[in-house]
């Protein structure tokens, strides 16, 4: 049998942004009927690409063809309108309105101006139970489970005669149950003649749901495969891809921790619901911990709970042979555990303050604003760090803003510094920069363990996590499933082959 025709294609997709070339060339197509999963890694394009279909974003370059003809979008309304509805990870209704008002919102059923309440719920009902969904449309839909409400999210979507439903991360906050309730109702869409893209970080969702995938990678086009003819193992690889191969390599491997090295943090079951799953670790003096994993796989949550960013559910942790509470960052700084965000622009920099004043912030919050640094004292400390890190410029009156990507990253790197640390944790410290950079930060990381911090080193990239780590957590799916020592065993093959199996220790 021939492949029915695409009801959406889209060819020779590019968009670029300040410095930054989202999507380069990319072919994507949906055919009716399908689950087509868009995979790669933060930064491969997949948001962007769903921007520029829906008319978020124009595109610099390429066509856009929906039931075979050419169509570009001012906004996501227009692209709904003419069949392309979206459910994205953050529900955008309204908790605070019923259930069947949530579906019909701005479309209600109205005669001679009033809306028709009775129709409305009728309509409402008839169409969950067309989804397999038993709900009382009238209770508020904040009664109801984050994964209900994704579900009511859903039922509008394909109520607005949608032909391409497009769900991003939608199970990212949801249970095993969750998740099998909302696959029924995809496979019921599915056998409706509806295409729908899915989004998900979890591959045994993509391989359980999806008929065929798109791989992305920094925004170019990998390839289209059907789910069943590519392993796991291969997709891995295809979304990590080889991304170092000419940085200039350090040591192959760190140099030996000491056996005397004493445990600066241990966590015991240590978890959080729908963040990642109970686990158990410990950190020495002088090591680097390396986590590896796909994004979504509960990397940055374990950082987050470490640094007391995120408030544990299960467990507990241990510094130094004591038990403590990090229930605040200010509980973790103040037993000196410093934090290096993925997103060093929200999470970590003020952009409109300058160089000077970023790197003194963590000093000055554990000093309390009533204690000052005083000037002298900050153009010392700032000085110091700006000539070892290499900040360029090495103007310390220079707002944050105008540095580039790397610079940024060691203004970051230096605010932690200065105060110390014993066990600095740094999520995605090379994302975004440049291959100098890289190296660059890659040395640092190593000085640090070798003068005996404690570092937990969280990277996408498999070689850069075999470069530092002494040992290194596998996560796959919110669990953390092996802990591995970086011998002449381990390699990223390996690494690949335990992220993709989940075989846990």
């Amino acid at each position: 049998m021939t492949a029915p025709d695409p009801i959406l294609r889209m060819t020779g997709i590019s968009k670029e942004f300040p410095g930054v070339k989202a999507l380069d060339g990319v072919d994507f197509r949906l055919l009716p009927g399908e689950v087509h999963a868009l995979m790669g890694e933060n930064g491969a394009g997949k948001s962007t690409l769903i921007k520029v279909l829906t008319g978020v974003h124009h595109i610099d370059a390429g066509e856009i063809e929906l039931a075979g003809r050419p169509v570009s979008f001012t906004g996501p309304l227009e692209a709904q309108r003419a069949g392309i509805s979206t459910v994205y990870q953050e529900i955008n209704l309204c908790p605070n309105l019923s259930v069947a008002e949530n579906i019909f919102i701005g479309r209600e059923p109205r005669r001679l101006g009033r809306i028709r309440w009775g129709e409305m719920r009728t309509r409402a009902a008839a169409l969950l139970t067309r989804l397999e969904l038993d709900l009382d449309v009238n209770a508020p839909l904040s009664s109801y489970s984050p994964a209900v409400q994704q579900m009511v999210a859903i039922a509008r979507a394909v109520d607005i005669s949608a032909s391409v439903l497009i769900l991003d991360e939608p199970t990212s906050s949801l249970d095993a149950g969750e998740v099998a309730q909302l696959f029924r109702v995809m496979r019921r869409l599915k056998d409706e003649g509806i295409a729908i893209l899915f989004v998900s970080h979890f591959l045994d969702q993509i391989y359980e749901i999806a008929d065929r995938m798109t791989i992305l990678r920094n925004g170019r086009l990998v390839g289209e495969y059907l789910t069943s003819e590519l392993g796991q193992v291969e997709l891995v690889g295809k979304m990590i891809g080889q991304a170092l191969a000419d940085l200039e390599r350090l040591d192959d491997k760190p140099k030996d921790l000491s056996p005397d090295a004493k445990v600066v943090v241990e966590t015991r079951e240590l978890g959080r619901t729908g963040a990642v799953e109970p686990f158990t670790l410990t950190i020495h003096e002088g090591e680097v911990l390396g986590l590896a994993g796909l994004l979504g796989s509960g990397r940055t949550e374990i950082a987050r709970l470490l640094f007391g960013a995120d408030h544990a559910g299960t467990g507990e942790v241990v510094v130094d042979g004591t038990p403590t509470s990090l229930r605040t960052p200010r509980a973790a700084t103040s037993h000196k555990i410093a934090f290096c965000p993925e997103n060093r622009r929200t999470e970590g920099l003020i952009a409109d303050l300058t160089v000077r004043e970023n790197i003194i912030l963590a000093l000055q919050a554990a000093r309390g604003w009533a204690r000052p640094v005083p000037r002298r004292r900050q153009d010392e400390l700032v000085e110091k760090y700006i000539s070892a890190l290499k900040i360029t410029p090495p103007n310390p009156e220079q707002l944050v803003r105008n540095l580039s990507g790397g610079n940024q990253q060691k203004v970051l790197l230096a605010r932690w510094l200065i105060v110390e640390p014993r066990l600095l944790i740094l999520d995605e410290p090379t994302r975004g920069i440049d291959v100098g950079a890289k190296a660059e930060i890659q040395r640092l990381v190593a000085s640090l363990s070798d003068g005996g911090m404690a570092v937990l080193f969280i990277s996408a990239e498999l070689e850069e996590v075999l470069r530092l780590s002494h040992r290194v957590g596998v996560l796959r799916d919110r669990h953390l499933v092996a802990q591995l020592p970086n011998d002449d065993a381990l390699t990223t093959d390996v690494l690949m082959q335990t992220i993709a199996s989940g075989a846990r220790t």
